[in-house]
C-alpha cells in the first residue's frame, strides 16, 4: 500500500510537469504603462518574424507591418532558420479549450512568402517547432505522444513530405525540445525513465540509444523553466520561469542565465522582465538578436525589445489593439 501511494503521489507531480502548451489561454488586457510607459522609442533595427492576430509577419521591430506572409488560417511560432531564409511554423486545424487536443500542421515557408509546403498531415499534435544549428538545417518539433503520455522529438527536413518525418524519441516517456546546439545536441525536457524528471542536453543516435546528459540548474529545484533559448555563442540562455510545478500562464518571470554545455549547467540566473510577477499578464517567448545585443519577448498583447548593455525595454510591436505573440529575429532559431 505504500509503494502505491508514493507512485500515485509521482504520477499525479508529473501531470504538472510535462508541458502543456499555452496559445488557447486568455490574453490580458493591455498594461503598457507599466513595461515602457506605454511609448514607442526607435530601437536598434532588428528584422523578425512573429504571430499577429493568427497570421505570420516577417518585419523590423518597431515599423508598421506590411503584408502577411500567411492570411486565412491560425498560423503560430514561427522559427527563424539559421541560414535565414525560411520560416518553420504549425498551422492550427482543429481548435479546443485543452491546448493538448490541437490538431496542427508542420509548414516551412520562405521569408518572402513563397515556398509554402506541409511537413506533417495536418493528423497529429505537432508543437513549437525550431532547427537545428549544426549544419544541417534540419527541422525539429514535438508531437503529442499517444494516449497522455507527454510529447516525443520529431523530425524531418526541407522539401520533405508528410509520413517522412523521424522520431528522435520514443513515446514510452515524455521529451520536449526546446533548442538545438551547433554539435548537434538538444536542450530538453524530460521524464526519462532512469535519470528521472529534469533538463537535459540530449545527443540523437539514429542507430540506438540517444545520450542524456542532466543539465544542472539551481531554479530548476523550485519550478519550471520553459521556452528555453540560447544565444548564438551557446554561453547564455534566456527563458521563462515560474515558481512551483502547477503550470500557470500568467505571472511568469523572464531571465537571463549563463550556460555551460560541458558541465552542463545552467547559472547566474537575472530577471530582466516582470521580475515582481505580475499575476495578471502574460510574459512569454524570449528570443535572442543574432548580435546577441538584445532579445525580443511578448508581454500581451504587444511585442518588447530588452538591450542587454543598458537595460533599456522598448516597445516595438506598432498596430494598437492587435494580438502579438513569438517573436523570433532574422537567422535565429529557438
Amino acid at each position: 500500500m505504500k509503494q502505491f501511494l508514493v507512485f500515485s503521489i509521482f504520477a499525479l507531480t508529473l501531470l504538472f510537469l510535462v508541458p502543456e502548451p499555452i496559445e488557447a489561454e486568455p490574453i490580458p488586457l493591455n498594461d503598457d504603462k507599466k513595461q515602457n510607459d506605454g511609448e514607442r522609442n526607435q530601437p536598434d533595427s532588428y528584422v523578425g518574424s512573429y504571430y499577429r492576430d493568427g497570421e505570420i509577419f516577417v518585419n523590423t521591430y518597431g515599423e508598421p507591418e506590411g503584408k502577411p506572409l500567411t492570411t486565412g488560417h491560425w498560423d503560430f511560432k514561427p522559427s527563424w532558420s539559421k541560414t535565414g531564409d525560411m520560416l518553420v511554423f504549425f498551422r492550427r486545424l482543429k481548435n479546443d479549450p485543452v491546448v493538448t487536443n490541437w490538431i496542427t500542421q508542420i509548414h516551412v515557408i520562405n521569408v518572402d512568402g513563397t515556398g509554402l509546403h506541409p511537413l506533417t498531415d495536418g493528423t497529429h499534435t505537432d508543437f513549437n517547432q525550431t532547427w537545428t544549428r549544426d549544419g544541417t538545417n534540419t527541422p525539429i518539433w514535438n508531437r503529442k505522444n499517444p494516449g497522455k503520455k507527454g510529447f516525443r522529438v520529431m523530425k524531418s527536413k526541407i522539401g520533405g513530405k508528410p509520413g517522412e518525418e523521424e522520431a528522435l524519441t520514443g513515446t514510452t516517456h515524455h521529451t520536449w525540445a526546446y533548442t538545438c546546439l551547433a554539435d548537434g545536441q538538444i536542450l530538453v525536457q524530460c521524464d526519462h525513465p532512469k535519470q528521472g524528471w529534469g533538463y537535459y542536453l540530449m545527443t540523437p543516435n539514429a542507430s540506438g540509444e540517444s545520450k542524456f546528459e542532466r543539465i544542472n540548474c539551481a531554479l530548476a529545484k523550485e519550478g519550471l523553466l520553459d521556452r528555453i533559448s540560447l544565444s548564438p555563442d551557446e554561453t547564455k540562455v534566456c527563458f521563462e520561469y515560474q515558481t512551483g510545478f502547477k503550470r500557470k500562464t500568467t505571472g511568469r518571470t523572464l531571465y537571463i542565465a549563463d550556460f555551460n554545455f560541458t558541465k552542463p549547467a545552467i547559472t547566474n540566473p537575472k530577471p530582466f522582465a516582470n521580475a515582481e510577477k505580475d499575476p495578471k499578464r502574460w510574459f512569454a517567448y524570449p528570443r535572442w538578436t543574432k548580435d546577441e545585443a538584445a532579445i525580443v519577448y511578448h508581454a500581451s498583447p504587444s511585442l518588447y525589445l530588452y538591450t542587454l548593455k543598458d537595460g533599456s525595454t522598448v516597445k516595438v510591436s506598432t498596430k494598437d489593439g492587435a494580438d502579438y505573440r513569438y517573436p523570433h529575429c532574422e537567422a535565429m532559431p529557438k
